[in-house]
């Protein structure tokens, strides 16, 4: 799992070190390469707007298939997925895939945040083993401080003024260094056991799903009211906001503030294409692509049959 946090560190590194070295604050730089990861998954973003469209199209067919083998849920799974594979539809992209799509960034987002040294700061290799050295000595009656070998280039930022003498020439380069965003420590993580202000990071995830969450259940609501009714929304509404909230007591605030601004820019995404790319007309045109598809492909078999008739 490390390799995997250094692989995709070093090019999340380089992204986020050309924002920081702009904007000169690492929390800011960190809700601008969200927006950057956004852009980057705008077209997903629609794909996944057709796909539900294109669930919700086929909505008709799948009633009269479950109408048709009334009480045989194999029979109605396999005619359903025969359907699918008929038109070339496969559901579970269309709640799935972004979310795929962003463990790489989140990953990429772990190490970064963990060795801020290394990819921020771009201190060397020499200077970062002397200062892991010199910390350990200092905290080894601490050594609990020491046990997550993976957020030693943290606590040297915490101690980095006990460590003058060792930091030499980067002392001052580290020192500077504010690691934090509106007064949050972006290297710390939130404790489950001790309500602190570390919990407005949770808390804020939470709500920003939830908002994303509840607006695209109305919004399912007004569009479906069918697939409203399915155990699997209600568990996705709630669900997510949930499972947004616990992620976010398991790694440090950094990942917690990418997160929340990829909620929020989520949400004003989704409710951007909510207009630009309603359903109702997404559906509308898929009819029409349907339409001149079956269209074409009528004339592609008269004119088959027109040429078999000249040759026999």
């Amino acid at each position: 799992m490390n390799a995997i946090y250094d692989i995709l560190g070093v090019p999340f590194g380089f992204v986020l070190r050309l924002i920081f070295n702009t904007v000169g604050n690492y929390g800011i730089a960190l809700v601008l390469f969200t927006l950057f990861a956004r852009l980057l998954m705008l077209p997903t973003s629609i794909s996944q707007q057709k796909g539900t469209s294109k669930t919700q199209r086929l909505q008709p067919k799948i009633r009269k298939i479950q109408e048709k083998y009334k009480g045989d849920n194999k029979k109605i799974q396999e005619e359903t997925q025969a359907l699918y594979q008929r038109e070339g539809h496969n559901p579970m992209n269309a709640g799935c895939l972004p979310l795929l799509i962003q463990m790489p960034i989140i990953f990429g987002l772990i190490a970064v945040i963990y060795k801020p040294l290394t990819y921020a700061l771009q201190i060397d290799s020499e200077h970062i083993a002397a200062l892991t050295s010199a910390v350990k000595v200092l905290l080894k009656d601490s050594p609990d401080l020491l046990k997550n070998t993976r957020t030693i280039e943290l606590t040297i930022i915490e101690h980095i003024r006990d460590l003058k003498s060792t930091a030499g020439s980067v002392y001052s380069k580290i020192s500077e260094f504010h690691f934090t965003f509106l007064g949050l420590p972006l290297g710390q993580t939130p404790d489950k056991g001790h309500f602190d202000k570390l919990w407005a990071v949770p808390i804020l995830s939470g709500l920003s799903s939830f908002a994303s969450s509840i607006f695209t259940f109305f919004k399912q609501k007004q569009t479906n009211p069918e697939m409203s009714k399915n155990p699997a929304m209600g568990c996705m509404t709630f669900g997510m906001p949930l499972f947004s909230t616990y992620f976010t007591f398991m790694f440090p605030v950094g990942i917690g503030i990418y997160w929340i601004a990829s909620n929020v820019f989520a949400f004003i995404q989704t409710v951007i294409l909510s207009y630009t790319h309603s359903p109702k007309k997404m559906i509308a045109k898929l009819m029409i692509e349907e339409t001149v598809q079956r269209r074409s492909n009528e004339e592609n078999l008269k004119l088959v049959a027109s040429r078999k008739e000249k040759q026999s």
